[in-house]
């Protein structure tokens, strides 16, 4: 005797229960789980033929096999590999076409962008031998932390007289601050405002997004 009578009560329910297909793999399981002499008990206890029992058990190590042969063809990270692990050098090649197409602003050296389109930085790479879409370039441009910021242009307010005469006179005032042991604070303004004339659609790479006042 292997299990109870209440046990068997509710094996057998459960058994009842199930599809065809099911049971004999119920009944399979349970006769493995039990060792020599499992498939006449479990047999005895369900009401089933050996047989059908012993046919489950062939049907749960085929679907065993099959589960162990799809590991294999497709194991954890044995998809497709990425252009950029496919061409080890592939970052240095992409920074190498932005690098005399990249701008900046002289206030922080955070912020830079490029005129490229995407089209063009493929054009680019594609001359040193490296082919890929403009998917791999906007990956690439995502992964080195350019974003899109609207383009524009600025004009300058032209050239003021005596300029060079002020700054002359700043710095002999400064020198004498610093003579007397003064403090100096230096503050540097800039207004930026956008030129309607000027303005230019259209957007360009950035690493960091600018505020303007």
């Amino acid at each position: 005797m292997y299990y109870s009578d209440e046990i068997t009560a509710l094996m057998l329910k459960h058994y009842q229960s199930l599809s065809e297909k099911d049971q004999r793999k119920y009944a399979a399981i349970e006769a493995v789980k039990l060792g020599r002499g499992g498939i006449i008990y479990m047999a005895r206890v369900l009401g089933v033929d050996r047989n059908t029992i012993a046919k489950g058990i062939k049907e749960l190590k085929s679907e065993s096999e099959h589960s162990r042969n799809q590991q294999r063809i497709r194991r954890p990270g044995g998809g497709r590999k990425t252009r950029d692990s496919q061409i080890p050098d592939l970052n240095e090649r992409f920074l190498e076409v932005l690098k005399n197409h990249t701008a900046g602003d002289p206030m922080s050296d955070k912020i830079q962008w490029t005129n490229l389109t995407h089209q063009q930085i493929v054009e680019g790479l594609k001359a040193q031998e490296t082919i890929v879409s403009t998917t791999v370039v906007q990956e690439l441009l995502k992964k080195h932390g350019y974003v899109k910021r609207k383009a524009q242009k600025q004009q300058t307010t032209g050239v003021t007289k005596n300029r060079n005469e002020q700054f002359e006179n700043l710095a002999r005032i400064t020198a004498d601050y610093e003579l007397r042991g003064n403090p100096i604070v230096s503050m540097d303004t800039k207004k930026k405002e956008f030129i309607g004339n000027l303005y230019r659609a259209g957007s360009l790479y950035t690493t960091e997004v600018v505020t303007t006042a």
